[in-house]
């Protein structure tokens, strides 16, 4: 049984076409990483999953319902989350405001105020704080915080480690640990193999807006993913 899935999907990037004719399912509970140099389409692809960029063709089907056509707004509410790129925090605002911004999706579930405060124990002392005044790794974990508290049934997460230090990564992995534990579907873009290899149960490789590859990660090397990643190797999809 599927949760999400994508049909024939194409998106463009200005006159780029970013993302060819991906087709793709994700089934409750899964971990699916995207990795690929950049370029590769990954952001595109997330930002039309969450209705931030349109799609140009193909669908978006998320719980068996066609969702192409719906706002970005009308996807989280529905249980689409996404942690952009960048983090996108609301600079001018407090910690505490930043969070309290996803309650305007007025979904329920086990993540509110106290829960994500629970899992970011780092953000307890800056609550008050101003979000700009705070560091990379505390904003990723504000901006990944916010997204819970709308409690997604998918949650997208692009670049998690993007500009961080190996401290402040590893930081913000250990708070996720309670997610990745749990059955929050995750759709996640990485750099670091090492990390994709430990969180994901499956990888799909992009290379020019296509996946080239997917695959179990039991069933993938870090050298096979290395060479998708590149464009070294042909083509090839297991499960």
């Amino acid at each position: 049984m599927s949760l999400l899935q994508v049909h024939a999907l194409e998106a463009c990037h200005g006159q780029l076409k970013a993302v060819k004719g991906i087709d793709l399912t994700v089934a409750p509970g899964e971990r699916l990483a995207l990795v690929g140099a950049n370029g590769a389409g990954k952001t595109t692809f997330l930002k039309t999953i969450a209705g931030i960029h349109a799609a140009s063709a193909g669908k978006v089907i998320f719980e068996g319902q066609d969702i192409t056509h719906l706002t970005a707004n009308q996807r989280v509410a529905a249980g689409i989350a996404l942690v952009p790129e960048g983090r996108r925090l609301f600079g001018s605002m407090t910690v505490a405001d930043n969070l309290r911004v996803a309650l305007s999706a007025k979904r329920t579930g086990f993540w509110n105020f106290d829960t994500v405060i629970d899992a970011f124990p780092q953000l307890k002392p800056k609550l008050s704080a101003l979000a700009s005044s705070l560091s990379g790794g505390q904003q990723q974990s504000v901006a990944i915080g916010r997204a819970l508290m709308t409690n997604p049934q998918v949650l997208l997460l692009d670049e998690v480690s993007l500009g961080l230090s190996p401290i402040a990564v590893q930081g913000v992995y250990q708070s996720l640990q309670s997610l990745m534990a749990g059955q929050t579907t995750v759709i996640l873009v990485e750099q670091d193999l090492q990390r994709t290899f430990s969180v994901a149960h499956r990888i799909a490789c992009m290379l020019e807006g296509q996946i080239v590859a997917r695959g179990r990660t039991d069933e993938l090397t870090r050298e096979e993913v290395m060479g998708y990643y590149f464009g070294h190797r042909p083509a090839k999809e297991t499960t």
